[in-house]
């Protein structure tokens, strides 16, 4: 792998974060003052669940390399990752006791706060970091010539798997834009075999870049990425600054130039009802272990680093991730 793509910050050029506070700007040095630091878990030992996402995605598989180095630090935390549907239905898992993490789209985790749709009532969510990256991906086939939201009026889109982020996040920009769609909910690989079979003409992903599942299909049926950014407006009036500018770099995707499209923040959430220990030790990990949890296809511009890990509006911080954040900056 190589390593420049590790260390590239989300505060680059190419895409805009979430504004850095004073007191994450702090966390700068953090990396360097955890160097060599020791497990510290002392409690019993556990299983620790992490719900993540679909086979070829970024969400499992940031969340493989997650647990790998949390077993590996803290030797009394057995910790996995399963695979979902994603976001909704990880905000789910976790509020059921049936997950001790979970990955999620800010967006989702606001939906989930306030009890809006697709929740019947507010889920209490606490946040142990902003992880990485979501960049939405409008992905049609090359050779059809489609260009921009109006040119997919009235055609069969896949706008994510049902409990998925994306799925959320699709209606609310085709809604912004104006734009009826024949809307499907597939998930990604059923996704991506029926775009490049043709029965579908786009398909709505949300996840790193670039995609696994998607830069291996392109390498067999050409594909182009639409622009998205034009409806941020209408959708940071409607739901506030969850959602972000951020730019697709040129071939991330071989043979695809540069796009400007949404960015959501990713967090890695939990219930209030994990231990502060559980919480700390994958704090530790988050902060002392952040050029280590890039997965090795990663473009490297969306992913976590110590300067914005406390950035997890509009989910509090868990209090021992809290604390841990403040002892290990002192």
């Amino acid at each position: 792998m190589n390593t420049s793509h590790r260390t590239t910050p989300p505060g680059n050029p190419r895409h805009t974060p979430t504004r850095i506070t004073r007191r994450a700007a702090l966390l700068g040095g953090l990396g360097l003052a955890l160097a060599g630091c020791a497990s510290g878990y002392r409690g019993p030992g556990r299983d620790v669940t992490i719900a993540a996402g679909e086979p070829g995605g970024f969400y499992l598989a940031f969340a493989e390399v997650l647990a790998a180095e949390v077993s590996r630090a803290e030797p009394l935390l057995r910790c996995a990752a399963v695979p979902t549907e994603a976001s909704v239905a990880n905000v789910e898992l976790v509020r059921d006791g049936k997950a001790d993490l979970g990955l999620v789209l800010a967006d989702v985790a606001q939906s989930a706060l306030t009890g809006a749709a697709p929740f019947p009532s507010p889920v209490p969510l606490r946040a142990l970091g902003r992880v990485y990256e979501n960049y939405l991906q409008l992905v049609v086939r090359a050779a059809d010539g489609l260009a921009g939201l109006p040119s997919l009026a009235g055609r069969a889109v896949s706008l994510g798997a049902n409990g998925s982020g994306a799925a959320q996040l699709g209606e609310r920009v085709f809604g912004a834009a104006g734009v009826r769609v024949q809307a499907q909910h597939l998930q990604l690989a059923d996704a991506v075999a029926a775009l490049a079979g043709g029965t579908i003409d786009a398909l709505l992903w949300s996840g790193g870049v670039p995609t696994p599942a998607l830069a291996d299909l392109n390498r067999r049926t050409p594909l182009a990425l639409l622009p998205l950014n034009t409806v941020i407006p209408q959708l940071r009036a409607a739901h506030g600054p969850v959602y972000e500018p951020v730019q697709v770099p040129a071939d991330a995707y071989r043979g695809v130039g540069a796009l400007a499209t949404i960015g959501v923040a990713n967090l890695l959430v939990c219930s209030p009802a994990l231990p502060d220990d559980v919480a700390a030790a994958v704090v530790r990990v988050l902060a002392g272990r952040a050029a280590d949890l890039v997965p090795a296809q990663a473009v490297g511009t969306q992913f976590l680093d110590v300067r914005t890990l406390i950035g997890t509006r509009p989910v509090p911080l868990q209090a021992g991730a809290a604390e841990t954040y403040r002892a290990l900056h002192g």
